[in-house]
């Protein structure tokens, strides 16, 4: 996000709080004269203080509270009176759709007013940029020593147009021995992006892929996915044309984080497809952010490109950033029988290879 209101924010000030909310601290959004102050569930050290839960809308879909007036709207988050029995262990369970096999009994709970929706809204998104399960538990205002942050202050943390280049050095690999690595960071965000540059630069587009990090298949060699198998074709490809560039982003999961990847892939293993394990952990299908990507390519000094995916949402989102894509080139993979359902349901469901 970039423009006049990430201006305003301060960016310190939402990696703070992102990093309280690791730490199991209370954070409290401050938005015109409303206060939410919350802990995220995952990480609370205790329930002290705690009146109320924060849950995603389809969290609160899952344990059927939308026939209750204050929950009935799908668009917003969705606070629940605390139980009377609540523990650490108890608001996990509640929070975690992946424990629901484990803990099917919960509930029934009472929905209360929302008093600032986009105040939970904003606490939701923290928790996706923490890689955190989007809940939480709610304490009163006087509660501990919060950390302050503002809705502007999380819109100028996912500002882009900060993202600088670090670094950059050759690098030989197998794909290219001729290769260069460059490295880009952000004042406040400490994932680091790279890009992979091959062959020798002219006038013409190159050849380019998004890659998002996975590390269950780019390194351990996961067979749920194939997201390995499209690394190492891309790098090829790029490697066979006349130059090209490999954006590594380091949004794990389509955006989610390692360990909510990893309850979705548990989610999966229920029975739950990859669209509805992503949506019932309370994030979107696709939450990856592709403006970092075409603030890459700006700095590398690229305005025009091939795009190599077979996603047209990557097409739309760095068009949209300001980058020309002359070219969409699909990337073939093979399936194998762990992932060959995944692949097919990601195309049904969405219309494309995700």
């Amino acid at each position: 996000m970039s423009g006049p209101s990430a201006a305003l924010g301060d960016p310190r000030r939402a990696a703070v709080a992102i990093d309280a909310l690791r730490r199991g601290w209370p954070v409290t959004v401050q938005h015109l004269d409303k206060l939410l102050t919350v802990m995220a569930v995952e990480t609370a050290q205790d329930i002290s203080g705690v009146h109320a839960m924060l849950l995603s809308a389809s969290r609160a879909a899952t344990l059927k509270l939308t026939n209750q007036r204050a929950a009935a709207d799908g668009d917003h988050p969705v606070l629940i009176k605390a139980p009377a029995d609540l523990n650490l262990n108890l608001a996990l369970a509640i929070a975690d759709p992946s424990l629901d096999l484990a803990y099917p009994m919960k509930g029934p709970f009472a929905a209360l007013a929302l008093d600032d929706g986009q105040s939970a809204a904003v606490a939701i998104e923290l928790a996706r940029l923490a890689g955190l399960l989007p809940a939480f538990l709610v304490l009163d205002g006087a509660h501990g020593h919060p950390v302050y942050v503002s809705p502007l202050d999380v819109s100028a943390f996912d500002d882009s147009g900060a993202l600088r280049i670090a670094a950059r050095a050759k690098l030989p690999v197998a794909a290219n021995a001729d290769a260069e690595i460059v490295a880009f960071r952000t004042a406040v965000d400490a994932s680091d992006h790279v890009a992979l540059l091959m062959g020798t630069r002219d006038s013409s587009p190159p050849v380019v892929r998004l890659h998002s990090e996975c590390l269950t298949g780019d390194v351990l060699g996961s067979l749920k996915c194939d997201c390995g198998p499209q690394l190492h074709e891309a790098l090829q490809q790029i490697s066979d044309a006349r130059w090209g560039i490999l954006l590594y982003l380091r949004q794990e999961g389509r955006g989610i984080g390692l360990i909510n990847k990893l309850r979705a892939y548990a989610l999966q293993d229920q029975g739950f497809d990859t669209v509805d394990a992503n949506t019932r952990l309370g994030f979107a299908i696709d939450a990856r952010d592709f403006s970092v990507a075409a603030r890459m390519l700006q700095l590398l000094g690229v305005e025009r490109v091939r795009l190599l995916t077979n996603n047209p949402e990557k097409v739309d989102g760095l068009q949209d950033a300001g980058i020309t894509v002359e070219e969409r080139l699909p990337l073939k993979i093979v399936a194998n029988p762990h992932n060959a359902h995944y692949l097919e349901t990601k195309k049904s469901r969405t219309g494309h290879a995700l």
